[in-house]
């Protein structure tokens, strides 16, 4: 086979592969990963259900490729500004929630919750790099008062709980939206982070 008919190939095979992909997040967002078939992501993505095992082996392989191209989409976006404030950090952490893929992120949770495994390490890395990146965002402020040694630790605390404030309220909101005012809360909680900054810095015992 030459080169072209070779290339050609390979371009229906990751056409496919995108298809497959696409349609599987979409039903494991909608019905989570244990109520999704192969039959339905065969129907969704117009792939036969046998060519999805030659793809990805089986259901939990082609769970952890959804989850893994899923988590590269939002653990490497942009700011808008080279140095956002928590509020702008909030904004772009509330517009990838309304993009309307977010809720996959807490079907991985389900299945990394009961497991060991890949889904697991995916979803560690995921807040481990969204931790670092905002500890990093604080050591750029660290004033020069701040203890050296205390500071790293405090600065790890401040990220932990921020980013727990930001997916509990992304959470309440995804179970109730009736009930909760996403945006205010968003912006409450910015607020409240962005005033107390000097608190991460600032030694309690003095």
């Amino acid at each position: 086979m030459n080169s072209q008919g070779r290339r050609r190939i390979d371009e229906i095979g990751d056409e496919s592969r995108r298809r497959i992909l696409d349609a599987a997040e979409g039903l494991f967002t909608e019905r989570g990963f244990e109520r999704t078939s192969f039959a339905e992501i065969a129907q969704r993505s117009g792939i036969s259900r046998g060519s999805i095992p030659w793809h990805f082996k089986n259901k939990h392989g082609l769970f952890l490729a959804v989850i893994e191209r899923a988590m590269d989409r939002v653990m490497t976006p942009e700011p808008r500004t080279a140095s956002p404030t928590l509020t702008e950090l909030a904004e772009e952490f509330a517009a990838w929630v309304r993009n309307g893929e977010s809720a996959l992120v807490f079907v991985a949770l389900t299945e990394a919750m009961g497991s060991s495994g890949a889904v697991r390490g995916q979803y560690q890395e995921y807040f481990a790099r969204h931790r670092r990146g905002l500890e990093r965002w604080l050591q750029a402020r660290r004033p020069a008062t701040a203890d050296p040694e205390t500071a790293p630790e405090r600065e790890r605390a401040f990220a932990v709980a921020f980013i727990g404030a930001l997916f509990g309220i992304h959470l309440q909101a995804l179970i109730d939206q009736d009930d909760v005012d996403f945006d205010a809360a968003m912006r409450l909680i910015a607020t409240q982070f962005e005033g107390n900054l000097r608190d991460v810095w600032d030694d309690p015992a003095q």
